[in-house]
């Protein structure tokens, strides 16, 4: 048996992401830095976050309005009007194009297919307006069993919405019994028993409870295939695993940005749009000046019709919020740096550590599949109600400078980030597990 202190120390050592944790803000408890996490609830603050929301502040404080079309190092100077810019893309007209070509290659898409905007739901909501298309004879909507509830929310209300009832129009899959993940095939086998009364499949690239990685490519060419329109919500995905949206054919997604992309609490969210729907303008949208052509934004209506832009940014309907994309741009910068194949490779060999570590802990149980391929940084870990209330455990945790997150009504979610977490994270966070659960198992 393998002494868990020694192998931290030595898969640490030789961990050539290790310099990236200096980049960012941790909680401190009386032991020091706190050993963090909940990455996938709300990610750490990059160090170099007060360094660009500072620059837009002091952009904001020289310039005043001028700062939308001067680049933030200009001084104040006659008006400017759209089209002139000076400088690069910092202007805020066009900041969201700061993160665009970033955030595109997190997910595997081309830059002109996704675009920063709104928030999770919200887009997902305008992405509906679009894509859910019901008539009388297709008009169901397909999403995981267990999805998280602002995801049912969104189904039911589009439903709704459009004239049907939630109880018959949003469909779920559900595990089989005694199983807490779906199986693939299940989720084929239902989306072909609807195939000729389903419009949509929405499902969520991990799922939030069980950490479970879908096989996106599988599904979406499933749903594809029978005729209905696939989107995916990627909030505990993107900046976890690597995606591939555009060549897995996927027709729409969204994201927030505030988990393993550390862009702040409510940050901006970010959408996709397949290149086969850029000039789809014929497609339903809700519209407002931002989905408008950039030299067309402020004609006003009676002189120019609405010239809708290629693409996701077409989507749009109002301008960036600039300190929240600011936040975000410092975040993609460390990502660009780290590279997503690096960190899915320590991200595997962290999860499979704590896996080992965790089967150790008498009593927990890892919900989350046990494929590596199926999950992502996320581990989630069952409490025997007869023994440890997992609420309570999660308080403990805390106590001993372990930050986790419970979900009810037994789940302990623990996701140790490859960004900014160690090998002797884990090992801490499944000692101070091991201590609670014997406590209060012997109590």
């Amino acid at each position: 048996m393998i002494d868990p202190t020694k192998e931290a120390r030595r898969r640490d050592d030789v961990d050539p992401l290790a310099p990236f944790r200096q980049e960012f803000c941790f909680p401190q408890s009386a032991r020091g830095d706190v050993v963090y996490l909940t990455g996938n609830s709300l990610g750490l603050m990059p160090a170099r976050v007060r360094e660009t929301v500072s620059a837009e502040l002091e952009a904001w404080a020289r310039l005043g309005v001028e700062g939308h079309f001067a680049a933030p190092g200009a001084s104040f100077a006659a008006p400017t009007t759209p089209g002139s810019l000076r400088g690069p893309a910092e202007p805020w007209f066009s900041y969201h194009a700061l993160v665009a070509e970033r955030g595109a290659a997190l997910v595997g898409a081309r830059a002109s297919e996704v675009v920063a905007m709104g928030s999770l739901t919200a887009n997902l909501h305008l992405l509906l307006v679009s894509f859910y298309r019901p008539t009388k004879e297709r008009y169901k909507i397909i999403i995981e069993g267990g999805a998280f509830p602002s995801d049912r929310f969104l189904v039911q209300s589009q439903a709704r919405f459009h004239g049907f009832d939630p109880a018959d129009a949003v469909v779920e899959v559900m595990p089989r019994a005694g199983e807490d993940a779906l199986r693939s095939e299940d989720i084929e086998a239902l989306l072909d028993r609807e195939k000729d009364s389903c419009a949509l499949m929405l499902l969520s690239g991990i799922n939030y409870y069980t950490g479970q990685l879908f096989d996106i490519h599988r599904l979406t060419r499933s749903a594809r295939a029978r005729g209905i329109t696939v989107g995916w919500d990627l909030a505990h995905a993107v900046g976890n695993v690597p995606l591939a949206l555009h060549d897995d054919d996927v027709d729409f997604a969204a994201w927030c940005t505030y988990k393993y992309l550390n862009s702040g609490p409510g940050a901006v969210a970010m959408s996709f749009v397949h290149q086969r729907h850029a000039r789809s303008f014929d497609l339903p949208r809700f519209c407002g000046w931002w989905s408008a052509e950039p030299q067309t934004r402020f004609a006003r209506s009676q002189q120019a019709p609405l010239q809708l832009q290629e693409g996701a940014e077409g989507w749009q309907i109002s301008n960036a919020p600039i300190l929240s994309m600011a936040a975000l741009h410092a975040s993609l910068d460390v990502f660009a740096r780290a590279g997503m194949a690096r960190l899915r490779e320590k991200s595997l060999a962290l999860t499979g550590f704590l896996e080992q570590l965790v089967d150790d802990v008498d009593g927990v149980r890892i919900i989350t599949p046990r494929d590596p391929n199926a999950r992502g940084a996320q581990l989630s870990l069952r409490v025997p109600a007869d023994r440890l209330d997992a609420q309570k455990l999660q308080r403990l945790l805390h106590e001993q400078g372990v930050c986790v997150d419970f979900r009810p009504p037994d789940v302990i979610r623990a996701a140790p980030a490859p960004l900014y977490c160690r090998f002797a994270d884990v090992v801490a966070f499944v000692d101070v597990l091991r201590a609670c659960v014997s406590a209060k198992g012997a109590s």
